[in-house]
């Protein structure tokens, strides 16, 4: 006999009641105004597995999310709950009360109507008397809209609790900004950090002599000044790394990225005021963008400033006077078409300084983070215009006059560089098409053992999800092989269709953004300094359709 929910089976039920196993799943957030300790992750574990023993349910696993709201449903062991559910781990799923499964009432309704009953999961809600196993479930819709009004309520206490302490000028942020620190008495006042403000001083002092976050950012690096996300790490705030210091534990500390020297610079805080409300929020969305400076809550005078007001005016100043969008407002004629042979990322358009100012591609790395990650890969738009018309034009006359050679030479030259790749998918697909086979052999033996009754139909259905999707994925990568093989034959025999396409341009003039996407594939821009600093720049031209790269040498 086994008792469960205050009733009593035997037999054959009883068996099938006491045969779940377990899943306990526990939530708890900040904003959940439930009976302190009685609420705690502890406790509603301990709570859950003294229920699971009395019922003689295995249990095979605790899940638990401490610190996520139930509106989030992206949290990382109800992930991973529902993962072990879909290996079928776990057969059962028991929770405090439906609020702890979530507060979003169409997402955790699919949970409970669809998802769980689709991999065969019972699911309880302890306190709240809801049992999919039984017919007593009418009221979880409700609960969970009500769950959801809760949390709704909640976040609009929250957000006006955020609001009148902006307006006192409070500050409310997890972090204190960079230079300053939380004051112990008074979580919500700010004090300097006197190991970290003169970092905060030199930017501001940078900027006032006219440079721009970038030169900012190299002189942090050459100086070996860590950034703000070290010194959280150090001091036991943040366990974050950059991707630099990822890249390189030892000397990526001293990398900053652009935005947060940019931010630093812009931050009011910094004259002594406190900024506030700085972002667009929605419930159960969260934040769906950056409100204007003008839209802020600005309180002055809140605390220690390490800049007078004027030196941030005028830094505020300096940097608007820095972004220079183009005169004509119109996107680059290259953008998107031409890379850094060395790093790979695009090369950016901008205007020099110089007397009669210029306008140039450098590579995006190197404008970023400075000759220690990239070289400049400088090419003069000018220069970049007058290469890539000539050779157009150039290529056109050459397919006028022996439009038939070319071809031939570029169908021999396809077919050398594409074999190996071709023969490697069609490896690949005879290997998956021969799988297929296999299964389709597989799928009639699994029938036959049924009828003949050496497996369960409950195995031959498990048996045969399994296998059916391992079919279709492999019929979905056969049909998208099919296709890029069809692909790679195409290019290799569209020499001549190429050669009839550039004909047309032998007496072009100028350049245009439709005839660049038509004809050209990416351009990649290559530097070598000689030992005399005299800089050379290769640039390879790279058609569609045409795999070999036409090259252009510059020497600056």
């Amino acid at each position: 006999m086994v008792m469960m929910n205050g009733m009593e089976y035997t037999g054959m039920d009883a068996i099938l009641a006491g045969s779940f196993r377990a899943a306990i799943y526990c939530r708890l957030s900040k904003d959940d105004d439930l009976d302190g300790e009685s609420a705690s992750i502890a406790n509603q574990r301990d709570m859950l597995e003294n229920y699971c023993e009395k019922q003689g349910w295995e249990v095979v696993a605790v899940y638990q999310d401490d610190g996520y709201t139930g509106l989030n449903m992206e949290r990382p062991d109800l992930k991973r709950m529902l993962k072990a559910i879909e290996r079928r781990q776990a057969n059962l799923v028991i929770t405090k009360d439906l609020s702890r499964l979530g507060r979003n009432y169409l997402q955790t309704g699919f949970l409970i109507e669809d998802f769980f009953p689709r991999h065969g999961v019972r699911y309880i809600a302890m306190n709240d008397g809801i049992d999919t196993m039984r017919d007593n479930n009418d009221i979880a819709p409700f609960k969970n809209i009500l769950n959801e009004m809760y949390s709704k309520d909640i976040s609009k206490k929250v957000h006006s609790s955020y609001l009148l302490k902006a307006q006192k000028g409070q500050f409310t942020g997890c972090l204190a900004p960079f230079g300053y620190q939380k004051d112990p008495e008074d979580k919500n006042h700010l004090l300097i950090d006197e190991e970290t403000a003169p970092i905060v001083r030199r930017l501001f002092a940078w900027a006032l002599e006219g440079h721009g976050p970038n030169y900012i950012r190299r002189r942090l690096e050459e100086e070996k000044i860590p950034c703000p996300t070290y010194w959280n790490r150090v001091r036991g705030l943040r366990n974050v790394s950059t991707k630099w210091e990822k890249k390189d534990p030892v000397n990526g500390r001293y990398i900053w990225d652009f935005t947060v020297i940019k931010d630093i610079l812009m931050n009011p805080v910094y004259t002594g005021a406190i900024a506030s409300q700085k972002k667009e929020y929605r419930f159960k969305i969260g934040t769906i963008g950056e409100k204007k400076p003008e839209e802020w809550i600005v309180v002055e005078n809140q605390h220690e400033p390490l800049v007078d007001r004027k030196t941030f005016d005028i830094v505020q100043r300096k940097l608007k006077s820095r972004q220079r969008p183009r005169q004509t407002g119109e996107i680059s004629l290259f953008a998107g078409l031409i890379k850094c042979g060395e790093c790979g990322k695009s090369l950016t358009i901008r205007y020099t300084n110089e007397k009669h100012p210029k306008q140039i591609y450098s590579c995006k790395t190197y404008n970023a983070y400075g000759k220690q990650h990239c070289s400049q890969h400088r090419v003069e738009y000018d220069t970049l215009y007058r290469l890539v018309l000539n050779k157009i034009r150039e290529c056109a006359r050459a397919a006028l006059m022996d439009g038939e050679a070319v071809a031939e030479k570029l169908s021999d030259t396809c077919e050398a560089e594409q074999k190996g790749q071709r023969e490697a998918l069609e490896r690949s697909l005879a290997k998956d098409e021969e799988r297929i086979d296999v299964l389709e052999k597989m799928v009639l033996r699994l029938y036959e053992d049924m009828v003949a009754g050496r497996i369960s139909e409950a195995n031959f259905n498990l048996l045969m999800e399994k296998t059916q999707k391992e079919q279709a994925e492999l019929k979905t990568r056969v049909e998208e092989g099919r296709k890029k093989l069809a692909d790679e034959i195409r290019l290799a025999c569209d020499a001549r269709q190429w050669v009839e396409a550039i004909q047309e341009y032998a007496d072009i003039t100028e350049l245009d953004a439709a005839t660049l996407n038509r004809l050209i594939k990416e351009i990649v821009v290559h530097e070598s300094i000689d030992s005399d600093k005299t800089r050379h720049i290769s640039i390879e031209i790279h058609f569609n359709l045409k795999p070999i790269p036409e090259v252009e040498q510059v020497t600056a």
